[in-house]
């Protein structure tokens, strides 16, 4: 049997998985910049750190391929132990208590669409506490778009 092929974008492809977590809600913009400069922005833990709502670090432990573990440390002084995939244009991470994912895609007009979700999990379970999410999110996209400019991206 020849079953159909869709090709997905990385965007598509976080929707689907975000559309499974409970509470999630994906924030979409769509950037000037080149989807290359974007990725590789997010793809740096301290940038990451920096636009993420109350993050103040994000350090890299381990990596094995895309599968990787980082130690995040919050404005409050709370810690995480997230594990997940981290590469060029996708991140997903999860640990006991946060859930946190962001996905790049090249627009066929030009720029790019970042699409993130993240949040306070319940816990024990892939779902996310829906107070604020969207509202973080914009937050979290306005300081990348910022950052973008600041660098001359």
């Amino acid at each position: 049997m020849n079953w159909p092929l869709a090709e997905l974008t990385d965007v598509e492809r976080f929707r689907a998985l975000a559309a499974g977590v409970p509470g999630a809600a994906v924030t979409e913009r769509v950037l000037p910049q080149d989807s290359d400069r974007v990725q590789a922005m997010l793809a740096d833990l301290d940038v990451f750190a920096t636009i993420q709502a109350d993050l103040v670090s994000a350090t890299l432990e381990e990596r094995d391929g895309d599968r990787v573990v980082v130690r995040a440390k919050g404005a409050r002084g709370q810690r995480a132990r997230l594990e997940g995939q981290l590469r060029p244009g996708w991140c997903w991470l999860q640990s006991r208590f946060l859930i946190i994912g962001v996905a790049v895609a090249a627009e066929p007009g030009g720029g790019t669409r970042v699409a993130l979700t993240g949040g306070i999990r319940v816990p024990g379970r892939a779902a996310i506490i829906p107070i604020r999410v969207r509202h973080e999110s914009s937050k979290t996209l306005d300081r990348l778009q910022e950052l973008l400019r600041e660098r001359g991206q």
